[in-house]
């Protein structure tokens, strides 16, 4: 990911350092300029992409785990999905490295990404399609950015226009840098659950006494985990009709 060019001595959105092969993997450098160019959508364009670049290796470990051990079951293979990326999320809140606003923005934005990556494998368990684009939909009501499937489908949609129109025409209009980066950040925490949002103010705001452990994130992303799992634990006949592949 490449640093935004700074406005106004204003912040920009650091470029993380490299990181362990243990460590979450970050959003890919097109999606946070994405994401910074179009702030109100956020969330939307992350589940979009996540469906795009994750949705497809979340299928073949799947495929690769049933052919090495044809007798796992679903709830087996949620298991180990739902141990590795919990494990992933301890570690986000540490891989910017940096403080202030936009060390908040990268950390948050590496939690809804690692939290993304989660719900498509333990969708892959369940033999649901990971690739199809109605995961993003349940991203979305899963991270509860939106409360039913149609409304997250409406954004959806409007977020996917509005990334054809930014790739022909760019986005337009000049916004301050600092005021783009609070509305993504906290856009970003709304989706990796309301603990992030206290962690993105406890690292803004100096001297903050909220001090949250890794227990912050990983307690959110075993919720976010048993969700999914309610979801798509009777595989795609249990999904409701309009979601099935």
């Amino acid at each position: 990911m490449t640093d935004s060019a700074p406005v106004d001595g204003e912040p920009t959105v650091p470029t993380p350092p490299t990181a362990p092969a243990d460590a979450p993997e970050t959003p890919p450098a097109t999606l946070w300029d994405r994401m910074r160019d179009d702030p109100q959508y956020a969330p939307e364009h992350l589940a979009l992409e996540a469906v795009r670049r994750l949705g497809p290796e979340a299928a073949q470990w799947a495929a690769r785990e049933r052919a090495e051990r044809p007798d796992v079951s679903g709830d087996e293979l949620a298991d180990q999905a739902v141990r590795k990326f919990v494990n992933h999320a301890r570690l986000s809140g540490a891989v910017s490295g940096a403080a202030g606003l936009a060390g908040a923005v990268v950390d948050v934005g590496v939690l809804a990404w690692t939290q993304a990556r989660l719900v498509l494998h333990v969708a892959a368990a369940y033999g649901v399609d990971a690739v199809h684009p109605d995961r993003a939909t349940d991203l979305l009501v899963l991270q509860r950015v939106h409360k039913v499937a149609e409304s997250a489908r409406l954004a959806l949609g409007v977020a996917a226009g509005r990334e054809r129109a930014g790739a022909l025409f760019g986005m337009a209009g000049e916004r301050p840098l600092g005021r783009v980066m609070l509305q993504l950040g906290v856009r970003l925490a709304q989706m990796a659950g309301m603990r992030a949002a206290k962690r993105v103010v406890a690292k803004v705001v100096p001297g903050a006494a909220i001090i949250l452990g890794t227990w912050a994130n990983s307690s959110a992303t075993r919720d976010l985990a048993e969700r999914a799992r309610a979801l798509y634990r009777n595989g795609p006949d249990g999904l409701p009709r309009q979601r099935r592949p």
